[in-house]
């Protein structure tokens, strides 16, 4: 018997007429596999991924296949996005089998669920030098019954491996040590294309972020320009929707032209803050236009009704991955006619032949940009084509509700809107926290995900991590105390909850939540920040706008145990030593008095230097706060610049507040955590 029908996750409900007899990941399904002392079947995915969809075709939907899957095994079904957990478990263990990973994940347990043996993606039949599926199963299912001790040495060793946590050595990381991190950082960028080198190509934006940091820091003209050059590469090719906005998930060539299609809402989240970052840095309307893209896109298609943020667009539409996107010169000429087809053409890389498989993905790789009114013109050819492209059948909608990706996009839009002079983006991101809070909250915990009333809970330490973070970002943009008192909340559940005293970092799971085989505590960043960087970051920045002993004492000492992970493996850990960074050279700004426009050029200032607080009327500073005697919220309207334990003298205009952070940036805050 199929169990998805009364799954919630988009992804589950894909599976809920396959003839396998699918469980959902939990007690039950364990129970049964003990039961019956089978081997368990694990497959795991989610709903955008386009060759998940590909096995489920072959095999999940074939009845053959299904019977030897269903004589075999218990299987279980598993969304990624749902369960982050179960999916850090397996995908750890496939690793360590020497697999380089992705999805589909299946994975092959004993009854009480500890990996043996997996893989990705099977045909059904034997190709590209894979087995075929069910000769899989079937030997598989040979060796738990008739070599039971391979299947036990293959668990002991995964086991064993994966219940280690990443430690190392900090040896108090300082500024030295991140700028000469920085520096190899940068010989690792395309010189041509941007990113890192080869393909395929994904944004990785904590590593722009911390390349962004260190060009910053050190004054190194090239590598803010391999920033400046990957984000433009991206913006011209074919990752980005040209016509829709927003970017897909990352590029199978080197050159960002040919995209896998899905598009993901964390993926954006985290290119909306390096687009505004971008635009801050040049003023250059390229890097405005994919910002702006990327919220026009999330506005149109992902604002669920109750306005919080969906999860993902399928990269696949009528069984075919970019059907959706893709052109042929004809439809373009059918579109706008023959003289505005040829100019789009030829602007956008549209030929007889196509760029990719005999369609065209629009492209500006070989144009580049034009001149104000070209680009007005295109605007209008481009919605012309969006228009005509609304009549295509669309790619499946994940509308599950995250708090973590929700807590991204949140934070990104918050902290984009000031240096894009988008303010109605707040308010965008404001009715989104409102549903995550009101609607996916218990007694100050979160859940995880929620779709149609069903939520999952407890949440995960990223939900909390994250929703935190863009709970500081709605302080700092809006002065409303809710926000810090929410940040505050969330960091004690982290403390209590998820904090693993033994090494000093989060657990994945709560520690109420369903036992795993193993309690997963990544420091790693993958697609997302990882929960330790993003706590770490919060943290940081709670102190800086609190300046109490307890918050600065608490964001130094966290620090201290997770630098040793990020020294050891500076690439994957970029997310913690971005919060490194802001730790040892951040600004707090104090604004006092009423004085908006100098309270607005505080914010626009970006973020990745400073923090921002406006003392409101009758509120107090902590007596151990630097600026104590120099401000009062009865004061007259200036901003104190701080580093540290000192603070600038005050400045009444907002020249004066920009000159004195360069100035404060540019002396030494210190080399040390």
């Amino acid at each position: 018997m199929n169990r998805l029908k009364d799954a919630s996750s988009p992804y589950l409900l894909q599976h809920r007429d396959n003839p396998v007899h699918w469980w959902e990941w939990g007690p039950d399904a364990l129970a049964e596999a003990k039961r019956q002392n089978r081997p368990i079947l694990i497959s795991i995915g989610y709903a955008a991924c386009h060759w998940c969809h590909v096995m489920a075709h072959e095999s999940f939907e074939d009845a053959d296949t299904a019977a030897v899957m269903n004589e075999l095994f218990v299987n279980i079904k598993v969304d990624r996005e749902e369960r982050p957990d179960v999916d850090h478990v397996y995908m750890s263990a496939l690793h360590l089998l020497g697999e380089p990973g992705g999805w589909p994940l299946t994975m092959f347990l004993t009854p009480e669920g500890e990996p043996f043996w997996g893989g990705t993606y099977f045909p059904k039949e034997p190709r590209f030098g894979r087995p075929g599926f069910v000769a899989v199963l079937r030997e598989i299912s040979r060796l738990y019954d008739a070599e039971p001790e391979r299947v036990f040495k293959n668990r002991d060793a995964i086991k064993q491996h994966i219940a280690k946590v990443e430690t190392g050595d900090g040896g108090g990381l300082g500024l030295a040590d991140l700028d000469q991190m920085g520096l190899r950082l940068t010989e690792l960028i395309d010189t041509e294309h941007g990113g890192l080198q080869g393909a395929p190509k994904f944004p990785n934006p904590p590593i722009l972020e911390f390349l962004l940091r260190y060009a910053r820091r050190a004054n190194d003209g090239a590598a803010r320009h391999r920033f400046l050059l990957t984000l433009e590469r991206m913006a011209l090719g074919g990752i980005q929707d040209h016509l829709g906005g927003g970017f897909a998930r990352y590029s199978v060539d080197e050159r960002w032209l040919v995209p896998h299609f899905e598009k993901m809402l964390y993926d954006n989240a985290q290119l909306l803050e390096l687009y505004a970052l971008a635009f801050s840095e040049t003023g250059r309307p390229l890097f405005r236009q994919a910002a702006e893209g990327i919220v026009t896109w999330l506005e149109r298609e992902m604002v669920t009704p109750d306005g919080a943020f969906a999860s993902s667009l399928d990269a696949d539409s009528e069984g075919e991955e970019g059907r959706f996107y893709v052109w042929s010169l004809g439809e373009i000429r059918e579109a706008l006619g023959e003289e505005d087809a040829a100019f789009f053409a030829k602007v956008y890389d549209i030929t007889q032949e196509g760029n990719f498989e005999g369609h065209n993905i629009p492209n500006r790789l070989i144009s580049g940009e034009a001149p104000a009114p070209v680009e007005q013109w295109l605007s209008a050819l481009r919605a012309k084509l969006l228009e005509r492209r609304t009549a295509r059948v669309r790619p499946g909608l994940d509308d599950k509700v995250l708090a973590d990706w929700n807590g991204l996009m949140i934070g990104a839009l918050v902290r984009a809107a000031p240096l894009l002079d988008r303010r109605g983006w707040i308010a965008l991101a404001q009715r989104a926290y409102g549903f995550v809070t009101g609607t996916m909250s218990r007694d100050g915990r979160l859940g995880h995900s929620w779709r149609g009333g069903s939520l999952i809970f407890p949440g995960f330490a990223l939900d909390h991590a994250a929703m935190m973070r863009a709970a500081l970002a709605l302080y700092e943009a809006t002065s409303e105390a809710a926000y810090l008192q929410d940040a505050q909340t969330w960091r004690d559940v982290l403390l209590t909850e998820f904090m693993v005293g033994e090494t000093g970092s989060l657990a994945m799971t709560a520690k109420g939540a369903d036992p795993l085989v193993v309690r997963p505590q990544p420091t790693q960043d993958e697609a997302v920040p990882n929960a330790n960087g993003v706590f770490a970051e919060a943290l940081v920045r709670l102190a800086q706008i609190t300046e109490t002993e307890e918050d600065i004492h608490q964001a130094a000492d966290t620090l201290d145990r997770l630098i040793g992970a990020a020294h050891a493996s500076p690439l994957s850990h970029t997310s913690i030593l971005n919060a490194l960074d802001l730790h040892l050279r951040g600004l707090s700004i104090l604004v006092t008095g009423n004085n908006a426009s100098l309270y607005e050029a505080a914010l626009q200032i970006p973020y990745p230097d400073r923090s921002v607080r406006w003392l409101r009327e009758h509120e107090m500073l902590d007596d151990n706060h630097p600026a104590k005697a120099l401000a009062a919220s009865d004061a007259e309207a200036q901003a104190l610049v701080c580093a540290g334990q000192r603070c600038s003298l005050p400045v009444t205009d907002a020249e004066g507040l920009k000159a004195r952070v360069r100035e404060m940036l540019s002396s030494d805050p210190g080399n040390s955590a």
